[in-house]
């Protein structure tokens, strides 16, 4: 079975951001960091070469494939920036329509800035995506 790529390391938020974001990018990180450490309760640490993460969790797939990720996160991938976290269901999609400017995937959340979002909303979707993963994964 293949190794996750994607693991909690040593290497540095700061930097990370250095060689990444533009001027906007960076304070908006800078919000994010805030933001997912109140939810989670836990500093912002790097998972693999460009994640940001926030707490961790175990999962194990059906298929038995496990891992560890971070309970929410966001990357900067060219101009924009990725949050991850789970959408799904009534409420969350909902929250999502009240969100702002945004693209969604499946677990990933695309934004220009923040400035494009409704800060209030962002936080509760990440709330409930922590406490989603937390039910399912303990």
């Amino acid at each position: 079975m293949a190794e996750t790529k994607t693991k909690a390391t040593n290497a540095s938020v700061d930097d990370y951001l250095a060689s990444r974001a533009n001027a906007q990018q960076l304070s908006d990180c800078h919000q994010l960091i805030t933001l997912f450490g109140d939810v989670t309760g836990e500093p912002a640490i790097m998972w693999g070469p460009s994640i940001v993460g926030f707490g961790r969790y175990r999962y194990t797939y059906d298929s038995g494939h496990s891992g560890e990720a971070p309970l929410a996160g966001f990357a900067i991938r060219g101009r924009d920036i990725v949050i991850y976290l789970l959408a799904e269901g009534a409420g969350q999609q909902q929250l999502l329509q009240q969100l702002g400017k945004h693209k969604m995937g499946k677990a990933c959340l695309y934004i220009k800035r923040l400035a494009d979002l409704d800060i209030a909303v962002l936080k509760q979707l990440a709330v409930n995506s922590v406490a989603e993963l937390q039910r399912r994964y303990g």
